[in-house]
């Protein structure tokens, strides 16, 4: 008789074995330096996460940007800012750069730095010393009065909103050459010196007569601008009529409290502008920030505005694959999921968690293919929930979030499925990947082992596994079958559809980071 200790299984045999503990201290697989380096921009926020502080992520980006080449830190600061809409790590990514390659930097600095923000981040990161300097050196500060120069006097009005450091600090760092006396004006109006009142732009003059108590015209500049200001009906009702379309989204509240949706024809106005598709592309919304809004609209927002949100999330997720043959869709609903996608951050914390972000991913795809099945769980999967597919995706999505809260265990809808010896094309996960309910003896994870189980059964099919919050560590190995993708804004379905339909090159995600142009 054979020696069953010796021949092994083949699944035995095709799984490889771990190499890493997770945050749990179960079995995990480590991310390759430029995996984990793309997983951080793509979901990292230097906050405090459930099971890392934001000391120990800022660290790990570091220690990742030494160990890759500056041309990867370079692309993947482009890639997280402009398709991932992040905005700390490829600031701190530009930093990076900062130090290590000046070069690199100014190919990708306006393309990064692309607002006022982000401008800000760079420099309070840099002036932090975090990245190894502490000053902005002649390179980073020539790159700077560029992006000043490359605005005009409104935008660069617009833009001076914030704090830590403000624009005023900016200025005094760089020091700026004034092209026109209307420039020259506005920087000393910026940094509280001098400056001819008559010589200012004509934006910060509107400005200054409306703050003087002239309201017979409401500027065109930020809300952060006129929230501080004592308005009255008249005025919120100006500002919301001309209001972009995510001041709109996120200041629904605001406008009911000081009477805006009483003004006849305002509410029909803003549900137009909020369902308007060509503005909510325009505008790059997280399908997250519409959940968010839609959930904490209060009862003095009209039904039909609150339904334009709706409307806005089907345009937000319309790039969401059909997916020829069977999907499994598995959002992880355990308990470390219910702390914030973005993290803890005093006085910033978003209301948005992961298990949000999971269910939401998981009521896109069954939105957009009705026979899709969702297997939600925890240390086992959650019975006896089941989704319409006709039901909005916001419907759905609060449906899955108020399920679960238990121990995580990744293996789960994996075990269910070899169980009823399932068929289907594509598994995807949605979770932190902090597996440990399934941990013991065996080569490799749970998860795939299960996997090595499922695959023998449907040789074609692939697993996508999407993770919401950077830890390191992932439950099953890249390979040509499997994909390993963080993030949560809307370009992870791109990637996870040309994933399913065969059209990524052997190094899935960090291939599509390859291939940015700079």
């Amino acid at each position: 008789m054979a020696n069953k200790a010796l021949f092994k299984s083949l699944v035995g045999r095709l799984v490889p074995a771990a190499d890493a503990r997770n945050e749990e201290r179960a079995p995990a697989y480590a991310l390759t330096p430029k995996q984990a380096l793309a997983q951080y921009a793509a979901t990292g926020c230097l906050s405090a996460t459930f099971y890392a502080g934001a000391e120990e992520q800022l660290a790990k980006v570091l220690e990742l940007c030494e160990r890759v080449e500056p041309l990867f830190v370079a692309k993947t600061a482009v890639y997280a800012r402009e398709r991932g809409l992040m905005k700390d790590v490829p600031a701190l990514l530009l930093a990076v750069l900062a130090k290590k390659d000046t070069a690199l930097l100014a190919a990708v600095f306006p393309r990064v730095a692309d607002n006022g923000r982000m401008l800000r981040n760079f420099v309070q990161i840099v002036r932090s010393g975090a990245a190894g300097r502490k000053s902005l050196g002649s390179a980073p500060k020539r790159l700077v009065r560029e992006w000043l120069e490359a605005r005009d006097d409104a935008a660069l009005f617009r833009a001076s909103v914030g704090q830590s450091p403000s624009f005023a600090d900016i200025l005094k760092m760089v020091h700026p050459k004034p092209r026109d006396p209307s420039r020259e004006a506005l920087f000393g109006y910026l940094v509280g010196r001098d400056f001819n009142p008559e010589a200012l732009p004509a934006l910060v003059r509107r400005f200054e007569a409306f703050k003087a108590g002239d309201r017979s015209v409401v500027p065109d500049v930020p809300f952060q601008m006129l929230s501080a200001l004592d308005l009255a009906t008249a005025e919120w009702t100006a500002v919301a009529r001309r209001a972009p379309w995510q001041m709109t989204r996120m200041n629904l509240n605001t406008f009911a409290r000081h009477g805006v949706f009483t003004q006849p024809g305002l509410a029909e106005l803003i549900a137009r502008r909020l369902a308007d598709p060509e503005q909510v592309r325009k505008a790059r919304v997280f399908p997250y920030q519409l959940m968010v809004a839609y959930a904490n609209a209060d009862a003095r927002v009209p039904g039909f505005v609150r339904d334009a949100l709706q409307d806005a999330m089907e345009v937000a997720i319309s790039n969401v694959p059909r997916v020829e043959g069977k999907i499994y869709v598995c959002p992880d609903v355990s308990g470390s999921m219910r702390s914030p996608v973005t993290g803890l951050r005093k006085g910033a914390t978003t209301a948005v968690r992961c298990v949000d972000v999971a269910a939401l991913v998981a009521a896109s795809v069954v939105r957009r293919n009705p026979r899709a099945e969702v297997l939600p769980f925890e240390h086992e999967v959650v019975k006896g929930l089941r989704l319409n597919p006709r039901d909005s995706v916001m419907t759905n999505a609060q449906k899955l979030a108020a399920v679960g809260g238990g121990g995580t265990n990744c293996s789960a809808p994996l075990r269910l499925l070899n169980e009823r010896k399932a068929v289907g094309d594509l598994v995807l996960y949605v979770s932190d990947n902090e597996s440990w309910m399934d941990a013991g003896a065996g080569r490799g994870t749970a998860t795939m082992r299960e996997w090595s189980s499922f695959k023998r059964r449907n040789p074609g099919a692939r697993l996508a596994c999407v993770d919401v919050q950077p830890y390191g560590t992932v439950q099953a190995a890249e390979r040509d079958d499997i994909l390993n993708v963080g993030g949560f804004s809307d370009q992870v379905f791109d990637v996870v559809a040309d994933f399913a339909a065969g059209r990524l090159n052997p190094d899935h995600w960090v291939g599509v980071i390859e291939q940015v142009a700079l």
